[in-house]
Order: C-alpha cells, then sequence, then structure tokens
C-alpha cells in the first residue's frame, strides 16, 4: 500500500507547489473561458471548434462553478489526476515486478519527472488523460489474470475507462495498440484476445464520432509540423526524470537493465515506445504529433528504471546473501545424507505469475494460452533468489530489503533536489508561452474608460477573456456577438465597412497585437483584419512611449489620429 500512497502524495505535493503561479497562458484560458459557459453554450462552440476536448470542456465547467473561480481551481484537477498517476504507477509497478520496491521507485520517479510536474500545473486535459491510461493497463493485467470477478473490476471497466479517456483526448486511443502488443507478448489464449477485443471495440466505436467530428475542425492545428529525430530525442530526454547530464545517461543504462526484466518490459516497453511512434509515423503524412498529446507514454520509463535497479539490488542482495552463506558454512557442519536436500527443496519453483500475490493456486480462466501467463513472464527467475537465497541465508534478506528500498527512495529526492532550480523555473510564468495577466495588468493601468481597444487578429482577444476586469470599460470596437453567444471561441467581429466607419470617427485605439501581426510581411487573409491593418498605418500613427511588449512578444500599443 505504501507503493501507491507515498508515490501519490509526493506527486500531489509537487503539484500543489507553486501552483498559482501569476496567470494562464493562452491554452489555459480558453479552458479558463469555455468552461465558465452555460453547457448549451459549451455544446454549440464544440460544433464549431474544440471538439477533442469536449468533454473536459464540460467536466471543468462543473469544476469552476464554484465561488470565485481563479487559477488553482483551474489547475487543480491537472494535479489531482497526476497524483493518481503516480500511485497507479506505484501499483503497476509492484505487480508486474513483484515487489513493493519496485512500485514505490517506480511511483516516485513518475512523481519527480519535470514534464509530469509541468502538466500536473497545466489547466488542460493531459493529466486526466493520463491517470485514465495508466488505469486502463491497470484494469487490463486484472482482466488478464483472471483476478477480476465483477464486471466494473475487469474487462467491462477496462472498456469503460478506456473509452471516458478517449474522449477526454482522442490520441489516447493509441493506448489500445500498445496493449495489443503486451497481449501478443504475453501470448494470451484466443478467449482472452476475444474479450479485450470487446471491451477495446466498445471504446473506439464511442470514440468515433468525435473523431469524425474533430477531422472536420483539424485547421486547429495547422501550426503542427512534421516531427523528425528532433522530436523523438526530446520525447527520450524528457521521458526520465533528469533531461541531461549524468543522472539522464545512468538512468538510461538502468532502463536498459529494466528491459531484461519481461513481466516489467512486456508492459512498459509497448507503453512507452508504440503510441508515440505511431504517432509520429502517421504525422509524417498529416501533422498531428505535440509531445503532450501521448504523455500517458512516459509512464512505461519510470517502470523500466525500477525495475532495473531492483534488478541490481537483487545482485546485491545475493552477493551480501552468499557472503554470509560462506560465514555460516565455515561454521557449522555441512549437512551430508538425507538432510542434504531439504535448502534446495525449500525454494521456490520457477515461474514467476504477474503478481506474486497470486502465485500460488490458478490464475483464474484467462491466464490460459499457448503458453501459461506465468510462464509468459518468467524472467529466468532473478527475483527468486533475493526471496530465498541460497546456502540458507534467506533470514539474512529480509532484513536488507527495507534498507535496499529506502536508499532507493533516498537516492530519487537527491535526484528531486539536484534538479530542483529546474522544478522552479518551471513554477514561474516565463516557463509557459506567454502570460495573459500581464497583459490585462498594462491594459487596466494605461487604457482609459471608453478607451477603444482593437484586437489584431481576432484571438488577441485571449486576455480580455481570461482576466476581463483589466479590460472593463474599454469598448472593443471590432467586437459585433461575444464568443459565447456566437458560439466561437473569440467572439464574432463586425463587417469590414462598419470597422472601417467605426475606426474614422476615433482619434485614438489602444491596439493588442499578437507578435506577427504588426510585422510588415504579415498578410491576413480575413478582410477584417486587413481592414484594421490598412487603417492603421494610413489614418493613425504609433507613439513609441506607450508601446509595451511583454512576454510571448505580444503587443499593447497606442495609435493616435495622423495630423
Amino acid at each position: 500500500m505504501a507503493a501507491v500512497i507515498v508515490p501519490a502524495v509526493v506527486m500531489f505535493a509537487i503539484g500543489l507547489w507553486g501552483i498559482d503561479r501569476g496567470g494562464m497562458w493562452r491554452d489555459e484560458a480558453v479552458t479558463f473561458q469555455v468552461a465558465r459557459r452555460s453547457a448549451p453554450e459549451i455544446w454549440r462552440l464544440l460544433h464549431e471548434v474544440d471538439a477533442v476536448h469536449g468533454l473536459y470542456y464540460l467536466l471543468m465547467h462543473v469544476v469552476l462553478a464554484v465561488p470565485h473561480p481563479g487559477e488553482v481551481v483551474l489547475r487543480l484537477p491537472s494535479a489531482c489526476g497526476a497524483a493518481v498517476s503516480a500511485g497507479l504507477v506505484g501499483a503497476l509497478g509492484t505487480r508486474l515486478g513483484g515487489r513493493a520496491r519496485v512500485g514505490l521507485w517506480a511511483g516516485l520517479l513518475y512523481a519527480i519527472t519535470p514534464l509530469v510536474g509541468h502538466y500536473a500545473q497545466e489547466g488542460r486535459s493531459y493529466a486526466l488523460v493520463t491517470a485514465g491510461a495508466t488505469g486502463t493497463t491497470l484494469l487490463l493485467l486484472r482482466a488478464v489474470e483472471g483476478r477480476a470477478r465483477r464486471v466494473w473490476s475487469g474487462w467491462g471497466a477496462y472498456g469503460g475507462l478506456l473509452a471516458v479517456t478517449c474522449l477526454l483526448h482522442e490520441m489516447a486511443v493509441l493506448v489500445v495498440a500498445a496493449h495489443a502488443v503486451t497481449l501478443a507478448g504475453l501470448r494470451v489464449s484466443r478467449r482472452v484476445w476475444g474479450r479485450w477485443g470487446r471491451a477495446a471495440g466498445f471504446a473506439v466505436v464511442v470514440l468515433l464520432p468525435l473523431a469524425w467530428v474533430s477531422s472536420t475542425q483539424s485547421a486547429q492545428v495547422g501550426w503542427l509540423q512534421v516531427p523528425g529525430w528532433r522530436s523523438a530525442l526530446r520525447v527520450a530526454r524528457e521521458f526520465l526524470v533528469a533531461p541531461m547530464g549524468v543522472v539522464f545517461w545512468v538512468g538510461v543504462l538502468v532502463m536498459l537493465v529494466g528491459v531484461t526484466a519481461l513481466r516489467v518490459s512486456v508492459v512498459a516497453v509497448p507503453l512507452m515506445v508504440i503510441p508515440p511512434g505511431l504517432l509520429m509515423a502517421a504525422s509524417q503524412v498529416k501533422p498531428m504529433y505535440d509531445d503532450r498529446y501521448v504523455l500517458y507514454a512516459l509512464v512505461g520509463a519510470p517502470l523500466l528504471v525500477a525495475a532495473g535497479a531492483d534488478r541490481m539490488a537483487a545482485l546485491v542482495e545475493g552477493l551480501v546473501g552468499r557472503a554470509a552463506g560462506r560465514g555460516r558454512g565455515r561454521r557449522e557442519v555441512p549437512p551430508t545424507g538425507d538432510h542434504a536436500g531439504l535448502r534446495s527443496a525449500g525454494r521456490p519453483a520457477p515461474g514467476l505469475p504477474l503478481s506474486r500475490a497470486g502465485a500460488s493456486g490458478s490464475s483464474g480462466p484467462d491466464a490460459g494460452g499457448p503458453v501459461a501467463l506465468s510462464d509468459a513472464l518468467v524472467d529466468g527467475g532473478a527475483g527468486q533468489d533475493a526471496e530465498a537465497g541460497p546456502d540458507g541465508a534467506a533470514g539474512r534478506r529480509p532484513l536488507l530489503s527495507p534498507v535496499l528500498s529506502l536508499a532507493g527512495a533516498l537516492v530519487i529526492g537527491l535526484v528531486f533536489l539536484q534538479y530542483l532550480p529546474l522544478y522552479r523555473e518551471d513554477r514561474t510564468p516565463a516557463s509557459r508561452a506567454d502570460n495573459l495577466a500581464t497583459v490585462s495588468a498594462i491594459v487596466h493601468r494605461e487604457v482609459r474608460p471608453g478607451d477603444p481597444v482593437l484586437f489584431l487578429p481576432s484571438i488577441a482577444r485571449r486576455p480580455a477573456l481570461a482576466y476581463p476586469k483589466g479590460f472593463r470599460g474599454a469598448w472593443d470596437i471590432a467586437l459585433g456577438e461575444s464568443g459565447a453567444r456566437s458560439g466561437t471561441l473569440y467572439g464574432r467581429e463586425i463587417g469590414a465597412e462598419a470597422l472601417r466607419r467605426r475606426l474614422a470617427t476615433v482619434d485614438r485605439v489602444w491596439v493588442v497585437a499578437e507578435p506577427y501581426a504588426l510585422r510588415g510581411h504579415w498578410s491576413p487573409e480575413d478582410p477584417v483584419d486587413r481592414v484594421k491593418l490598412d487603417m492603421l498605418r494610413e489614418r493613425f500613427v504609433p507613439e513609441k512611449s506607450r508601446t509595451y511588449t511583454v512576454q510571448g512578444g505580444v503587443t499593447v500599443r497606442l495609435y493616435v489620429r495622423r495630423p
């Protein structure tokens, strides 16, 4: 139980640390402003844009219904999702590795991975999707073992959770491919394949309507590029607890050792490799890849590192046991005759099941196949010597095992402390692409009541939607209908000629512009945006002393009419 609770508590503490970093960035701002709309308004929006995030927006609609919601409330579900994921990683490690220390180390490694901490404080769905994908993996193992006797804890639970996870983000469906490779590696029976196929098929069928709608909105991700080797190397760095230096390479070596632990690698390697690999391959035709879309694949890395560390710890235990056995042999008379075989007779038979908790008795109706599940997961008996020990030294091993478990946890803590500056940096507004709170503060300080504000292009309206108090009293001169009323993210603007007439009546206008909008080479397709640029160039001049450029390149600038 400690292997589950301790990582979850540590992860939750890391998630809460600095969670109020002083500003939302653009993606979080979308979550914040959309989730605060009414349910019918959200539903109307999803027909036009962001259908892939629909279930998450509806969930956050409930969360943000509390009085005075803010950044902490916005990010709290992600912190909870990351904590659940860390506990589930601990449970997976314990079940696959056969020892609580594997789960404890895996869960702690997951909790202190910088990328995990980053998305634990992000007001988006990715931490929750990771919790769902990790939970489905654990349910898969329970169902394969045949230990789940009720629908809610067996294949029914697997299919249901998989469906919900895919609805939170459709790229979670790639975990199905990883699970298929795991089942193939286990060489399960046809009955298991059939039950898994029905459960996974149910989730895919549930996902199909969302996939069809989101395919019509693919222009939203038109900014994505074809991933190359740099993307693959970046993922490799981000999936380990240390993104650089000696600790990174030590982690790689320990992970390679962990790959030899078949009980772990048969689950962890497909989970870590298949989803990002498939998405990168598909993105060679149509770019769809972003690291956060397959964040859940990161779960495989700490499992492998923990398994490798466990193998090394077992080697230490074996050496200590042999040394103790030789010392005892010098003091004792060697057994002879009928007593010579008693020690070896007490050793467990090779062929460890997926979970040591089920080492005796039947593994359930789903465990059978061309090769029994217990046999498919044998890793050469590497784990059994650490339990029994040679030469009658088993009594000394239980005393050493807790020491090694604690030592491993302390090493993980030292790694966290070594990279503490990196974690601190990630908890500042500068760690995100922009900071809309800063833009709102500038407008609040500089813009007079009644002053017209022009957003160039319309997506530059993000700060006003995330922090409306800063824009209170200002006149959004181009806005015709709000986003909530029009079923759009940023509102519907008036026509080009109507905007031209409005701008012709004002002597000054504040412009909030995206980084590229005021550069000379930008040529917008939207006729309203073209009118904005034309009028600013022809009728107004900027006051350089009233120009403010903030993080991410967003510009707030006052324009006055030409003399």
